[in-house]
């Protein structure tokens, strides 16, 4: 059975599946794995200590899938320079960027005049319709259910997927939330051309850098796993409940300021719970889609089972 929709076909690849950005796990292993089979898998450029890093990763990459790849450019707030990051993706020849978490104009505009297909992840309609104007190529748009960092709006996948594909001119890929043949038909049936995951892939054998018990955590996670952070500073993000997000919605009860909650919400928090199980000095970023979690496959075996449940569903429609 043929999946080709205007994202296999912007993209090259066989399946409308792809991976997130997941800051601080998205590396040669897991990219490859979702590449070899059949969607898009990337690697996360801003969680690499400096563009040497970045091209010694894309490299690894390359021995190990003749397949489309992308480079996620998480941009933020509290980010550093990406220019220098951006360039070594430019001159590796990667086909595939995205930009997440900032004005991804800076970004768009360095490479405008290279062969790299662009996406955008976008969280309100306005914000897609901002991207395809400054020339993106498809916008990701993710729900308030989808783990990390999502928009100001309490405004639904469900709901917003169609939305935004009624309002823009370039693909849309649904996110948040979907973690399996049912959400990848469903986000079709909305207008999308095609899905991102992020949770899900991180509860997989190629997410090397994820620690098991992170990995465990969301296979036990239920629909009311989750937690939202960071609303106080204007930047809500998605997390697994533990007593490290429970301190930090104290202090944002208390003080709501980024400095009281810098250190708790800090990029070395996140690790010390995603490479070291640490939850009582971390956090992990989580979707609630992680309560349809129960499996620790191989992406291959993932991404095989979410086809051919999918397809059984799409034979039913015809």
């Amino acid at each position: 059975m043929r999946w080709e929709t205007e994202i296999t076909k912007l993209l090259h690849i066989q399946y409308p599946i792809v991976q997130g950005g997941l800051a601080y796990l998205a590396y040669a292993d897991l990219a490859a794995a979702v590449s070899n089979a059949g969607g898009l898998g990337q690697i996360t450029a801003m969680s690499l200590d400096c563009p040497e890093a970045l091209r010694a990763e894309i490299q690894k990459v390359k021995t190990m899938t003749d397949k489309p790849f992308g480079v996620n450019y998480a941009i933020g707030q509290h980010g550093r320079p990406y220019e220098q990051m951006v360039q070594v993706t430019i001159d590796e020849k990667v086909p595939v960027i995205s930009v997440t978490g900032g004005n991804p104009k800076g970004v768009l505009d360095m490479v405008k005049d290279y062969p790299i297909k662009k996406l955008v992840l976008t969280a309100a309609r306005r914000q897609a319709e901002k991207a395809a104007e400054l020339g993106a190529d498809a916008v990701m748009v993710v729900g308030q259910e989808g783990g990390g960092h999502l928009g100001r709006g309490d405004t639904g996948t469900f709901v917003l997927t169609p939305q935004v594909a009624d309002s823009v001119p370039i693909p849309v890929i649904a996110s948040g939330g979907i973690v399996d043949g049912q959400g990848m038909m469903a986000a079709l049936a909305l207008g999308a051309e095609g899905i991102e995951m992020g949770t899900r892939f991180i509860a997989t054998r190629e997410c090397v850098d994820a620690n098991p018990a992170y990995k465990q955590e969301l296979v036990d996670a239920d629909e009311n796993a989750t937690v939202v952070i960071k609303r106080s500073l204007g930047t809500p993000a998605r997390a697994l409940k533990n007593a490290w997000t429970e301190e930090i919605l104290e202090l944002e009860r208390q003080y709501g300021d980024y400095e009281s909650l810098k250190t708790h919400i800090s990029g070395e928090a996140n690790k010390q719970y995603i490479h070291k199980g640490e939850e009582t000095a971390g956090f992990g970023w989580a979707g609630q889609g992680a309560g349809r979690i129960h499996t620790i496959p191989t992406v291959k075996e993932l991404i095989d089972s979410m086809v051919e449940e999918a397809a059984a569903i799409r034979s039913k429609w015809c």
